[in-house]
């Protein structure tokens, strides 16, 4: 038995370099074909198709690709020895196989490459035509009216099962005869009509008549032209309707601009001595997320009575309350002081314009006051204007003209006052209108004028501007400290320096006095502060020295001398005759 079962193998051995019959390489029978043979048939036929065509379709769409396009090759080198492996091994035993290859047939795919980045943008080509959103119902408004659109299912590219379809078949030998079909998935819309019907029946509804907003007293009237914009109607998956959106947005803000109450803080209401608290008032805004739900709720509703939207606030105290002020000491005028005041309009303008910006300034116990810090910066964006000012010692114009008027005065209700003062500086300039010794200048940032709440309550400055006066007073719980001052001589330094200029107009000799000009001086302030037990506090001295400013004179030019009479004189020289000499 084993003696014919080898020769039966030897039989049906035939030539290892052949390929056993029934061997198809990717559908094409390469049985009993030589390997060299056979490897030189699928290349031919692989050769003559690389530029051929294949037409994919999905849809209305069509896509012709050749595998030189996408650089699809098969390996027919590798897919022939695989072949040839399939009848292959020792003589009987090859017999054997090749037998059985014979009768039940063997199909070997060849392996295939790609260029990948080709392929990928292939598919994006075919993805871009072949996609398509699926589009969930919505409900829209057109004018005052509300239409619902259907939904619409979309499709998607299967980019995976797609891949392998698009090199399978350019990596074929075979050609079908009509287009090859692309796999594509439905996509489903996540919004179906039904979902949305009662939405759009609420939004008619909130469109078929006006609405009222009541806060208080006052009503607003909304026509269903203002409602329409406010209204979110349902979109992108959301089914339920709501007020939203950018307009929305934009009238709740209005709305709560024309709603908004500020708060008012406690103020403390002055008569002469006598100081009274004026109760905080508290303000309220609008809740804008709870009054979108108060309209909608309004507008939802059919029966014109109760189509009104009630809307909600929220309140806030005041940043000084009733309680706290009244806890704040501030019950009696402590000191007050009064300038005399005038001058040129625009300076007018600044006194009264820095009076305001210290007017009401509360100082806390312990707090030391500063005039820089209390108005900033004086510049034209705060409305100062052009006045005359001292800079350098000299009268010139700049900005903010007459405030050290202001810093004058505060000064001197300070000093009346007891309180300590930290710091103070006299104008270059002796002014005879303020009182002697007793003057302030401000220069922001650099010079201020300070002084330290040392009364143990809080302290109110107040400013009161007439046509020519400016009162300053300082209100908190009076101290009965006595404030005995004494004001020293005022002493000449030096006389006024002569300045003198040229006045071609005036005659030889004669002399004008323009600016008599200022001495320079000095003097002295003491202040002794003693409380109500007759202990001294403070012992101050304040020094001020006062620059000379020029005496302008504007004099006539000399005489100017007679010349000599010139002699007249004949000679033969080429020299030219000398100038004559002046006299000195």
């Amino acid at each position: 038995m084993i003696g014919a079962g080898v020769v039966l193998g030897l039989v049906f051995a035939g030539s290892p370099t052949t390929i056993a019959s029934g061997v198809r390489i990717d559908g094409i029978d390469v049985g009993g074909m030589h390997v060299s043979a056979a490897r030189e048939l699928l290349e031919g036929k692989a050769q003559r198709l690389a530029h051929t065509p294949i037409v994919f379709s999905a849809n209305e769409d069509q896509f012709a690709i050749s595998p030189a396009e996408l650089g699809v090759e098969s390996d027919w080198k590798e897919a022939v020895a695989d072949a040839q492996r399939q009848g292959g091994g020792f003589a009987p035993l090859r017999g054997f196989k090749r037998l059985d290859v014979e009768v039940f047939g063997a199909d070997v795919t060849p392996p295939t490459r790609v260029l990948g980045g080709a392929l990928e943008y292939e598919l994006d080509r075919i993805a871009r035509a072949v996609d398509r959103p699926a589009r969930d119902a919505a409900v829209v408004r057109r004018g005052t009216q509300i239409v619902v659109l259907p939904s619409r299912p979309g499709r998607v590219l299967d980019r995976a099962a797609t891949r392998e379809l698009i090199v399978r078949d350019l990596a074929s030998l075979r050609r079908d005869a009509g287009p090859v079909s692309l796999p594509t998935r439905v996509r489903k819309p996540r919004v179906r009509v039904p979902a949305l019907l009662r939405a759009a029946a609420q939004a008619r509804v909130a469109l078929s008549a006006p609405l009222h907003l009541v806060l208080g007293p006052t009503r607003w009237r909304l026509t269903p032209r203002q409602i329409a914009p406010l209204l979110d109607l349902p979109a992108d998956g959301a089914t339920t309707l709501r007020i939203g959106g950018a307009d929305a947005h934009d009238w709740l803000s209005r709305l709560g601009a024309r709603v908004k109450r500020p708060a008012h803080d406690a103020t403390f209401a002055v008569d002469g001595p006598k100081v009274a608290v004026v109760p905080a008032r508290s303000g309220y805004r609008l809740d804008a997320t709870r009054a979108a739900a108060a309209v909608l709720r309004a507008a939802e509703r059919r029966r014109p009575e109760l189509r009104v939207a009630r809307l909600p606030v929220v309140a806030f105290a005041a940043k000084l309350g009733t309680a706290r002020a009244s806890t704040m000491g501030i019950v009696g005028r402590v000191s007050t002081y009064t300038t005399i005041y005038g001058g040129v309009a625009n300076r007018i303008h600044n006194v009264q314009l820095v009076a305001h910006l210290v007017d009401d300034k509360l100082i806390a116990p312990n707090e030391e006051f500063s005039f820089n810090k209390t108005t900033g910066e004086r510049n034209a964006a705060k409305g100062f204007l052009i006045a005359p000012v001292i800079v350098n010692g000299e009268v010139t114009t700049g900005l903010g003209g007459g405030v050290c008027q202001v810093s004058t005065t505060v000064f001197n209700a300070a000093f009346e006052a007891g309180v300590k003062i930290t710091a103070r500086t006299n104008h270059a300039l002796y002014i005879s209108h303020y009182p002697q010794g007793r003057d302030a200048t401000v220069d922001y940032p650099d010079v201020d004028l300070r002084f330290v709440n040392d009364t143990g309550h809080w302290l109110l400055l107040r400013t009161f501007v007439g046509s020519s006066s400016l009162t300053v007073s300082l209100y908190g719980t009076p101290t009965d400290r006595k404030v005995v001052s004494t004001t020293g001589p005022l002493v000449l330094r030096a006389h006024p320096p002569i300045k003198k200029t040229i006045d071609p107009t005036l005659k030889p000799g004669e002399k004008v006095i323009d600016d008599p000009g200022e001495p320079a001086l000095a003097t002295s302030v003491t202040r002794d502060v003693y409380n109500p037990e007759g202990k001294l506090l403070y012992h101050d001295v304040f020094n001020s020295y006062y620059r000379s400013s020029p005496e302008l004179v504007r004099v006539g030019p000399k005489k100017k001398a007679k010349k000599k009479q010139q002699q007249a004189t004949t000679t033969t020289s080429t020299t030219p005759a000398t100038t004559p000499r002046l006299p000195g």
